[in-house]
């Protein structure tokens, strides 16, 4: 089956260093062809023309704080027949798209979305979800690693995220792209709602995987606490101009304003916020969505035709490796591990301690995997908590865990 060429857009704001290992990693990527096409502010933009790869990707400078509005000019500027959005805080699988793009052409849909991992790289943050009617997200049941597809029906459609999800960019011109109304929060959420409106079902992708820092940004610290509710109230009140019905909006308003009412009292409890913060995180809740109100919708636009010819990215001249070394031996592992991702690998090292420490894994910013824990630990949160291995039976073990979803040696 021909792969289609794939855009990957990557939005960034004020996060340079997340910036550089989101696209060390997506310069791995097992696929052919696809474009990686960058939507930052100044300082996004001299750390993405600071890379040595940086004249196989397209840089695009953008410094309004509009994540729907930059989402829309990488759309402009993307020449793939697919668009895959990622944010500049993750960094996805080496086949990652491989994995969408697979399920949306066996499957005849228009959107996907896969799995996206925490901080620790081990536990997830999100799996399946579908939509309400009010815009509320809810687990769906996915059973083993096959896509699932969600058939749209007037009360529930699928839930992508927007750092892992891929839509066919003729039906991104269709439906006028993301809404510049959402300055951040719904903005995805938006675009599920109205990509079903239309009656397109959508892909839930297991093995599409990404795994997702939640790096600090201007609303939230990178504990995940946040710092303003301004831009939530705001998204949330042009939601319910676009979704709900007139009668509905007050009590809905009044349940969102409860619950973050709530979680910013949880917050103040277990020490995170001052006890006046708390006012103030609602108060600036309340103007938002306020502003919301008046806002203009609807006036997302993108071209039928890209303003910028598709820019291949060179395959990978290497294979892919695994490693496992002794916590003892990690430098001299990672030593090698870096040569083999200058001869252009797809590096993983597992890096395993005399122990039963809980494993944690990332993209390493020097361009490999690393996955560290006890060779008696718990490398996936249903297993057992403790298990007695030998060495090289748990590398075995880990490696035949993660090709599943990363891919096997060649």
């Amino acid at each position: 089956m021909t792969q289609p060429p794939v855009s990957v857009v990557i939005v960034s704001r004020g996060r340079p260093d997340a910036l550089r290992v989101c696209l060390t990693g997506c310069m791995q990527l097992l696929y052919d062809p696809f474009e990686i096409v960058v939507v930052a502010d100044p300082v996004g933009v001299a750390a993405a023309q600071a890379l040595s790869f940086a004249k196989q990707i397209k840089i695009i400078g953008f410094d309004d704080a509009n994540i729907s509005a930059a989402r829309n000019v990488g759309i402009n500027a993307a020449a793939g027949e697919i668009v895959a959005f990622v944010d500049d805080d993750a960094v996805p699988e080496p086949t990652w798209l491989t994995h969408l793009t697979q399920a949306m052409q066996q499957h005849d849909v228009v959107v996907a979305g896969g799995y996206v991992r925490g901080r620790n790289g081990i536990s997830y943050q999100w799996k399946g979800r579908t939509l309400d009617a009010l815009g509320d997200a809810v687990d769906m049941p996915v059973t083993g690693l096959e896509p699932v597809v969600v058939q749209p029906t007037p009360t529930r459609c699928a839930k992508t995220e927007g750092t892992n999800m891929a839509v066919r960019r003729d039906v991104l011109v269709e439906v006028g792209g993301f809404d510049p109304a959402y300055h951040y929060f719904l903005d995805e959420t938006d675009l599920n709602m109205r990509l079903a409106k239309a009656g397109y079902a959508c892909a839930i992708v297991p093995r599409a995987q990404v795994h997702h820092g939640f790096a600090a940004n201007k609303l939230r610290r990178a504990d995940r606490v946040p710092t303003d509710l301004f831009d939530i109230g705001a998204s949330w009140a042009v939601f319910q101009r676009k979704f709900i019905p007139q009668d509905k909006r007050r009590d809905h308003w009044r349940t969102i304003r409860m619950s973050e009412r709530r979680r910013a009292v949880r917050l103040m409890v277990s020490g995170h916020i001052e006890p006046r913060a708390v006012t103030g995180l609602i108060s600036r809740l309340d103007q938002g969505y306020g502003q919301g109100i008046a806002r203009r919708m609807g006036e997302g636009h993108v071209t039928q035709t890209p303003n910028a010819p598709f820019k291949r990215v060179a395959p990978l001249s290497g294979s892919m490796s695994y490693m496992a070394a002794w916590r003892s031996n990690a430098a001299k592992a990672r030593a090698e591990a870096l040569r083999r991702v200058k001869n252009g690998e797809v590096v993983t090292l597992i890096i395993l301690s005399p122990d039963a420490l809980y494993h944690q894994a990332r993209f390493h910013p020097d361009g490999y995997w690393e996955q560290r824990g006890g060779l008696f630990g718990k490398s996936s949160r249903s297993q057992s908590l403790l298990k007695f291995w030998r060495f090289n039976d748990r590398f075995s073990a880990e490696k035949k865990r993660l090709s599943a979803i990363r891919g096997g040696p060649d």
